[in-house]
């Protein structure tokens, strides 16, 4: 039997995300109240690294240990895929040694030729088109805060790249009206059908964030685009401060995946700001992050 993986929101059913969100925030109520939890005694997760990580490396890292079992970090550049053995070997051998595997790569295909080799679960921990655990952690802040987040009206405002395609699916998985408004030099090329009738693009940032319940926002060069010179000068006009914000639903929130460019995406205060939740959506990757090891695991 094939094992079960997470690479993207689409591969679990609507009721499997809720479930995982929930049990998020059923953990984070152990881990705060000190009840334990360690359903993944003697499990081992690998962690394989293409690209740098603070929130994802930490939050998996310290999660399985919570859980109870343990877990390695792989650099790329100290394994022998720094000297070219092909992915699809690594994840036949990993298969054999460890329980579940995480992996952020720079090309969704790197994760997708793994997961296709492996007999063990593996997580999407982020590539160039998806980062669906940050989806989790999203939904989880929002629901904590504001309740139910079915029908309401999400605006996400800057790069179409990896944020921006996880809430395209977001927006189908979990039965929200998503307005996207970035340049049209960057507007995302990822629109699955299922997410269609959910979704309008947009290149109005004030039209996207009206009314809206929650309003989102990335970094305008994610890590590959650092080079590129032209990128502020094609986000003109896209920054979310504290008067953006007034243009949405008074009761809205205001989440940033992290690390933030203040001054770019965002001005020096509104991560601050009494309407954004960013520090306890950082913190609430640990607990979504563990409660989806549990469900690709099949424990509880």
């Amino acid at each position: 039997m094939k094992p079960k993986h997470f690479l993207s929101l689409f591969d679990c059913g609507e009721e499997e995300l809720h479930a995982i969100v929930a049990r998020g925030i059923e953990l984070k109520e152990h881990q705060q109240t000190g009840k334990s939890h360690t359903t993944c005694a003697g499990r081992v997760l690998g962690m394989i690294f293409e690209l740098r990580s603070t929130r994802t490396r930490v939050a998996f890292e310290a999660g399985m240990y919570q859980l109870g079992g343990s877990s390695i970090f792989l650099n790329a550049d100290d394994t022998q895929l720094g000297r070219g053995e092909p992915i699809e070997d690594t994840a036949r051998v990993l298969s054999q040694m460890l329980d579940i595997v995480m992996i952020r790569a720079s090309k969704h295909e790197t994760i997708a030729k793994f997961a296709e080799a492996a007999t063990i679960p593996v997580i999407n921990g982020m590539s160039d088109l998806l980062h669906p655990c940050q989806l989790l952690a999203d939904i989880q802040t929002f629901i904590e805060q504001r309740g139910p987040i079915k029908g309401r009206t999400v605006a996400f405002v800057g790069d179409g790249y990896n944020m921006c395609n996880s809430y395209i699916e977001a927006a189908a998985q979990f039965d929200f009206q998503l307005r996207v408004a970035t340049p049209r030099s960057h507007a995302p090329t990822y629109l699955p059908a299922e997410s269609r009738r959910h979704v309008v693009l947009l290149e109005d940032p004030a039209s996207a964030v009206d009314n809206a319940d929650l309003v989102v926002t990335d970094v305008w060069s994610s890590m590959g685009h650092e080079q590129e010179l032209d990128r502020k000068q094609s986000f003109d006009g896209f920054q979310i401060d504290s008067h953006v914000l007034d243009n949405a639903n008074p009761g809205c929130l205001f989440l940033h995946c992290l690390p933030a460019h203040r001054g770019e995406e965002v001005d020096e205060f509104v991560l601050d700001d009494p309407r954004s939740a960013v520090w306890q959506e950082a913190g609430n990757r640990l607990h979504s992050q563990k409660a989806l090891i549990e469900h690709l695991l099949s424990v509880d």
